[in-house]
């Protein structure tokens, strides 16, 4: 892969390696057990918490197309979690560029990828962590940032998100050559589309740091949004 953390790539950790501050909104219910079990409550997702019982991974929602990494898988993609594969760091943990493909596990498309590690004696903890692979699990769209997988094993827990090559808005905005009006306009047609499925999901999602460092742009300056 070479050596990562070019300045292109530094500029993906503006929106990977912050903390998702997703609320799920509560959903009227006529039993409240049933839906306290299928909400996540502004209490559930605000305690900054320490990892918990690796048996709380029972409760992170099955999706077909996220994928259950191994620490060693995530290990070998990050070649050990290497320094030189650090994107950057955030309130989460840090962030690292990595690469999935059938050397990892069989059948996995080869993809680069930003691997979220989070940071044990950070703020955010493991509601944090659930919160984000259950609301990002469920939501496919080609405005919002995919994520890939994620990895909860003894006390580590990490994310795994497809990664995007042009960085965020924010570091093409404040270059010496601006980017055309006419891009422009796509990009903030492409952040409302992706603001909107969040708004509209099953389970609507708030969310509360919308900002043109969490804009990410990929290869052909196509917006998503994380």
């Amino acid at each position: 892969m070479g050596n990562c953390g070019t300045r292109e790539e530094n500029a993906v950790v503006a929106a990977h390696a912050q903390v998702q501050q997703l609320h799920l909104l509560q959903q009227p219910s006529k039993n409240a057990n049933a839906d306290r079990k299928h909400t996540c409550m502004s209490s559930d997702i605000s305690d900054p918490s320490t990892p918990r019982k690796v048996e709380d991974a029972k409760n992170i929602s099955i999706y077909n197309d996220v994928i259950a990494f191994t620490l060693f898988e995530l290990e070998t993609i990050t070649k050990s979690f290497r320094v030189d594969y650090v994107l950057g760091e955030g309130g989460f943990g840090t962030v690292y560029k990595g690469y999935i493909d059938e050397n990892v596990r069989v059948g996995l498309k080869s993809l680069p990828v930003a691997v979220k590690v989070l940071n044990k004696d950070g703020h955010q903890g493991h509601r944090e962590w659930l919160t984000e692979v259950n609301c990002l699990g469920q939501l496919r769209h080609p405005n919002l940032v995919k994520l890939i997988g994620y990895c909860c094993e003894d006390d580590h827990r990490l994310l795994v998100y497809e990664f995007m090559f042009r960085g965020s808005l924010e570091n093409h905005l404040f270059r010496t050559t601006p980017l055309p009006w006419g891009t422009r306009m796509s990009i903030a047609l492409g952040a409302a589309k992706g603001l909107a499925c969040l708004h509209n999901a099953q389970r609507p999602v708030i969310y509360r740091d919308f900002k043109t460092s969490n804009i990410l742009l990929d290869s052909g300056l196509y917006c998503q949004t994380v």
